[in-house]
C-alpha cells in the first residue's frame, strides 16, 4: 500500500466547520476538501472583487500614487524597469497599458539577463538614461535590494518608485516611494502578492484617485488577465486575495476579454480559451512568455502582451513558440547531463562511504565539472562551463522534484567562458521546510566573501558567486543543511482520502475543476483508493493504461499513469492502491472520466494468494 498522509480526516457532516455544513449537504467531498485547506468561514470562498484587501494597507502606496499622479499631469517621462520572467513581463505590460490610458508618457526597459542581470542596477539605470532620458523610474517585480541603482538614478535627479514583492531582511532603498507587502514595515494582510499583484494595487489606487479628481483614468480590473497569468506563473500562494484576482482574470480570458497576445499564445498551444484552467497559466502560457527572457530578450514577450493587432500578436506568439521549443531542447540536454552527474556522484559517495580507510571528505568533485551532492543527501549543487544561464532554474526545479532535495544549478554569467574567476549565476529551488533564500542568507552572513548577490523566496532564489568560490559555497551551504531536522528531507505525499461512489462522474470532475482556483497554497484535490484491476495495457513502453472497478460504481473507470516503470508492474495484479486526480479525457469529440494516476502500488496480498 502507498504511504500517504491524509490532508484532513472527516467522515460525518457534523465533524466539519459549521460554515461548511450546508455545502456538505450538497457535496460532502467538496466541503471536506475546503476544510482540508483551512477554510472555516463561508466568506473565505467569496470571489467578488469587493472581497479584495484594501490598497491603503500597503505601506508606501499613497506616496507612490501621489508621485505618479503628478508625473502624469506634468507630462514627465516615466520609464518602467521590469524583470525577465513572466511575472515581470505581465507587470510591465500592466503598467504600460494602464498608465498609457491615463495619459502618461511612458516606456519600458527590461534588463538582458545575460548582460545586465537582475534588478535596477547602476548599469541598467545608465542605459535607461541614455536611451529614454526619464524623469521617473518605476520598477516592477524588482528593486527591493537595488540600493546602488536607486542612488545612481537619484544622482541625475530621477524620481524612483519601487514596486516589488521579493523578501528582504534589510532596510529598503531610499527611493521616493517603495511598495512591497514584504518590506519590513508593511502590514498588508497578505504577503502572497506577486509583482503583477503589487502593480495592480498601485494602479488601481491611482486610477481611483484620478477618477475622483475628474482626470483621465481607467478601469484597471479590465487587465486582470495579466494579473492572473503572472500570479500563477510566479507560483504565488493562492490565499483568498490571490484566488479572487486569478478567478476574475481566468473568467475574462474564457470570455475572450483579454490581451490578444494571450489568445494568440493559446492558439499556438492548440488550447481553447473557453476551457482554460488556472494551471494552464503555469504550464501553457507561462513557459512561452518565459522563453523570451530565458533564450533571447523579454521585450518580445511584453510586446506580445501589449499589441492590439491580431496579426502582430500571432507573429509574436509564433516567435515565442519557437523560442520555447529551443528552450525545451536545451533544457532536455542539460537535464540529461545533470541526471548523469548526480548518479555518478551518488555512486562515488556510496563507494567512499563503504571504504573506512578513505578520507572523510563530504564532497566528490569530478574534473570536468564543478558539482556536489553531500553524503547525507541533503542538497544537489551543480555547475558546468557550457550550461545555459536561461534554463538553470528549470533544471534545478526538475532535480528538486525527482530527488526531493534543495537544488542549485549554476551557469557562467556570460554566454562565453572567459576564465576561472568569472562570475557564475545560480538558480535554487527548494522543498517544504527549507526556506532557500534564508539558507543562502545564512551562508552570506557566515562567509561574507562567498556570495556577490542573492535574493528570492522561500521556494526559489537566485545568487551570483565567483567560480573560484564554488567549492566554498557548497561546503557552507551543506553546513546550513546539516542543521536541519531529518524529517524535513522525507517527502510527505498527501491525500484528500477516498471518493464517494457518486463522485466518479463527469459532472463532479467538471464541478470540482471549477469549484475554486486550485494551485500553490490551495492544493489541487488528490484522492486515493483501492481498485480492482479489470484490464491493463502498457502504451509505447512507458504509459500504464488501466480499466478499474470501484465499490458501488456500476461501470469501469479508466485510469492512466504516464512515464510508468513497466518493470514494476505484475500482470497477475488483481487490486491496486492508487493516488490520483480526476480528469476529463476528450477523444473524437466525446468526453469520459479518467483518473490521472500519480502513484500506484500493487495490493500484494492478492498477488501472493494467486501463487
Amino acid at each position: 500500500m502507498l504511504n500517504l498522509t491524509p490532508r484532513y480526516t472527516c467522515t460525518r457532516i457534523d465533524e466539519l466547520p459549521a460554515a461548511l455544513q450546508p455545502l456538505a449537504a450538497q457535496s460532502f467531498t467538496l466541503a471536506r476538501l475546503y476544510a482540508g485547506r483551512g477554510i472555516t468561514a463561508s466568506d473565505e470562498l467569496e470571489t467578488g472583487l469587493s472581497g479584495l484587501l484594501p490598497a491603503e494597507m500597503l505601506h508606501g502606496v499613497t506616496e507612490a500614487v501621489r508621485l505618479l499622479d503628478v508625473a502624469i499631469d506634468e507630462g514627465q517621462r516615466i520609464l518602467i524597469v521590469g524583470d525577465f520572467d513572466c511575472d515581470g513581463a505581465t507587470s510591465t505590460a500592466l503598467m504600460m497599458r494602464a498608465l498609457t490610458k491615463m495619459g502618461a508618457v511612458v516606456d519600458f526597459l527590461v534588463p538582458d539577463r545575460f548582460k545586465y542581470g537582475y534588478g535596477l542596477t547602476p548599469e541598467i539605470v545608465e542605459l535607461g538614461i541614455q536611451t529614454y532620458k526619464p524623469d521617473m523610474i518605476v520598477t516592477v517585480d524588482n528593486g527591493i535590494s537595488s540600493h546602488d541603482g536607486v542612488a545612481r538614478a537619484q544622482a541625475d535627479g530621477i524620481t524612483v518608485i519601487i514596486t516589488d514583492h521579493h523578501l528582504t531582511t534589510k532596510e529598503t532603498p531610499p527611493a521616493e516611494a517603495v511598495v512591497n507587502p514584504n518590506q519590513l514595515d508593511c502590514h498588508f494582510s497578505s504577503k502572497a502578492l506577486v509583482g503583477v499583484g503589487v502593480a495592480f494595487y498601485v494602479l488601481g489606487r491611482l486610477a481611483k484617485l484620478r477618477r475622483e479628481a475628474g482626470k483621465s483614468s481607467v478601469q484597471v480590473s479590465q487587465y486582470l488577465d495579466l494579473v492572473a497569468l503572472g500570479t500563477i506563473a510566479d507560483v504565488g500562494v493562492l490565499d483568498k486575495n490571490n484566488r479572487i484576482l486569478v478567478h476574475h482574470g481566468l473568467s475574462a480570458i474564457r470570455q475572450g476579454r483579454c490581451s490578444l497576445g494571450i489568445l494568440a499564445l493559446l492558439e499556438q498551444a492548440g488550447r481553447d480559451p473557453k476551457q482554460l484552467q488556472a494551471q494552464d497559466f503555469g504550464f501553457v502560457l507561462g513557459p512561452r512568455i518565459n522563453a523570451a527572457g530565458r533564450m533571447d530578450n523579454m521585450r518580445i514577450g511584453i510586446e506580445c502582451l501589449l499589441t492590439d493587432d491580431w496579426s502582430t500578436a500571432q507573429r509574436l506568439a509564433q516567435e515565442l513558440e519557437q523560442l520555447n521549443r529551443t528552450r525545451r531542447h536545451v533544457e532536455g540536454e542539460m537535464r540529461a547531463q545533470a541526471d548523469n552527474i548526480v548518479q555518478a556522484l551518488a555512486t562515488a559517495n556510496s563507494n567512499a562511504n563503504n571504504d573506512a580507510d578513505e578520507s572523510d571528505e563530504t564532497l566528490i568533485q569530478p574534473k570536468t565539472e564543478k558539482s556536489a551532492i553531500d553524503n547525507q543527501n541533503r542538497s544537489i549543487i551543480l555547475y558546468q562551463d557550457d550550461w545555459h544561464q536561461g534554463v538553470i532554474g528549470i533544471v534545478a526545479g526538475r532535480l528538486k522534484e525527482s530527488h526531493y532535495l534543495p537544488s542549485i544549478v549554476f551557469a557562467p554569467a556570460d554566454t562565453e567562458r572567459t576564465g576561472a574567476d568569472d562570475a557564475i549565476k545560480g538558480s535554487a529551488r527548494s522543498i517544504a521546510g527549507v526556506h532557500i533564500r534564508d539558507a543562502i542568507e545564512q551562508v552570506a552572513e557566515r562567509y561574507p566573501d562567498l556570495i556577490s548577490h542573492f535574493g528570492g523566496h522561500a521556494m526559489a532564489a537566485g545568487l551570483t558567486i565567483k567560480r573560484r568560490n564554488f567549492d566554498g559555497f557548497v561546503a557552507a551551504f551543506n553546513e546550513v543543511m546539516a542543521q536541519m531536522d531529518d524529517k524535513v528531507f522525507a517527502e510527505q505525499k498527501f491525500t484528500d482520502g477516498p471518493l464517494q461512489a457518486a463522485d466518479f462522474s463527469l459532472w463532479f470532475a467538471e464541478h470540482l475543476a471549477n469549484a475554486s482556483i486550485w494551485g500553490h497554497g490551495f492544493a489541487p484535490p488528490i484522492f486515493d483508493g483501492v481498485f480492482e484491476v479489470l484490464s491493463f495495457k502498457i502504451l509505447k513502453d512507458k504509459h500504464l493504461k488501466l480499466s478499474l472497478r470501484y465499490p458501488d460504481v456500476q461501470y469501469p473507470i479508466e485510469a492512466i499513469q504516464f512515464n510508468f516503470d513497466s518493470s514494476a508492474w505484475d500482470y497477475r495484479a488483481e487490486k491496486v492502491h492508487v493516488l490520483f486526480q480526476l480528469d476529463i479525457n476528450e477523444w473524437n469529440g466525446k468526453q469520459s472520466l479518467q483518473l490521472m494516476v500519480k502513484e500506484l502500488a500493487l495490493v500484494k496480498e492478492t498477488v501472493e494468494e494467486s501463487e
